[in-house]
């Protein structure tokens, strides 16, 4: 152990172990799944945390060897045995060659030699930012990848004046020192665990996703409507990462967006069964911005807005499927009648409840 933390020390990294893991340091060969909860702070003097895991309610998966954006997790890891919690302070400091095979350190914050290129980084912290916002946009159950664009990391940072989150734009703006508090949950070798869909190559996806489909449409089948979203969400994931490889608007994009449509339309029947209303109304908007004879995202979308008091919203979406597919009538009315009955009875509510305040 003292070899590892002297090692990481060179590198820039200071480990403290918190409480010793289990049986023997795992070899970590590519292919590895490594699953822990971590929790991110500043290296300011309150420790201002800025991610926790256990708060977004999923441990983070890693798979060694995929080169993940934020290469030091996976240096830190493989530093850790099953059960072992440690805290990581890690420098913002990024080896180059001075020109004649010696290395050297230049500090991100300071200055840059002639000859620094981007692509010469050992970049410990400074992708946070991005890595940072494609979790929690994971956590909040939106596309990972929103918002990035086909260039390296750093020029992603030049790029985008903000990332949607004051802590991580301030960051970005000034980046120092992280601490990361990691507690090894889990090490699996490969072979033995089911591949995420984030870690598999773009043919392993086109694969995988009409297995997944099933698996979600059976899940939904057997009541079990979270895991049925969860698959769904994969599918979704997967070919959102396969068409951001496309141009837009070209056959092989739109190919991909007609497969996402369907999935996307049972990701939104499973958040009407567990009431997340406004989530259906974002996505079926969408398709419908793009397909707007789509009966199925108007039926959704006329669902979700009667469930949120938006009568007239719900009643336009309702006669647009009946305009689109007639034979859907008696469908449509039973949800009218509903409707109307729901907003009768919140009415008759809301005047018992007036005359209760007026008659004190």
């Amino acid at each position: 152990m003292a070899d590892i933390i002297a090692r990481l020390r060179e590198d820039g990294i200071q480990k403290r172990v918190i409480e010793e893991g289990r049986g023997e340091l795992p070899d970590f060969q590519d292919g590895t799944k490594a699953t822990f909860h971590y929790r991110t702070l500043r290296s300011d003097e309150e420790g201002t945390v800025l991610d926790d895991s256990r708060v977004r309610g999923k441990p983070m998966e890693l798979i060694i060897g995929k080169k993940f954006k934020l290469p030091v997790w996976e240096t830190i890891v493989c530093t850790m045995r099953e059960g072992e919690i440690s805290q990581f302070c890690c420098d913002i400091k990024c080896p180059f060659s001075d020109g004649d095979g010696a290395g050297g350190w230049a500090s991100w914050a300071g200055d840059q030699p002639a000859h620094w290129c981007p692509l010469t980084l050992r970049q410990h912290v400074v992708l946070y930012p991005l890595v940072a916002k494609s979790l929690r946009n994971i956590a909040a159950g939106k596309d990972p990848l929103e918002g990035q664009r086909h260039c390296c990391g750093i020029a992603q940072m030049h790029e985008h004046n903000s990332l949607g989150h004051a802590d991580l734009d301030a960051l970005q703006q000034n980046p120092q020192p992280l601490i990361f508090d990691i507690e090894m949950l889990k090490v699996e070798n490969p072979g033995t665990y089911q591949q995420d869909p984030w870690a598999m190559t773009d043919e392993e996806k086109a694969k995988a996703v009409p297995v997944i489909h099933q698996e979600g449409n059976r899940l939904y089948r057997e009541g079990r409507v979270k895991e049925a979203a969860a698959k769904y969400y994969d599918a979704i994931a997967c070919l959102k990462n396969l068409q951001m490889k496309e141009q837009p608007g070209s056959p092989d994009w739109i190919q991909l967006d007609l497969q996402i449509t369907p999935l996307l339309l049972n990701y939104c029947q499973c958040k009407l069964a567990a009431q997340e209303y406004y989530e259906v109304l974002d996505h079926c908007s969408s398709i419908l911005n793009k397909y707007d004879d789509n009966v199925k995202a108007y039926f959704k979308r006329g669902k979700a807005h009667a469930a949120v008091w938006n009568a007239q919203e719900a009643q336009a979406d309702f006669a647009k499927v009946l305009e689109l597919d007639p034979a859907l009538a008696p469908v449509v009315s039973r949800e009218l009648r509903a409707l109307e009955a729901r907003i009768r009875q919140k009415d008759e509510e809301d005047r018992a409840r007036f005359r209760g305040i007026f008659s004190h």
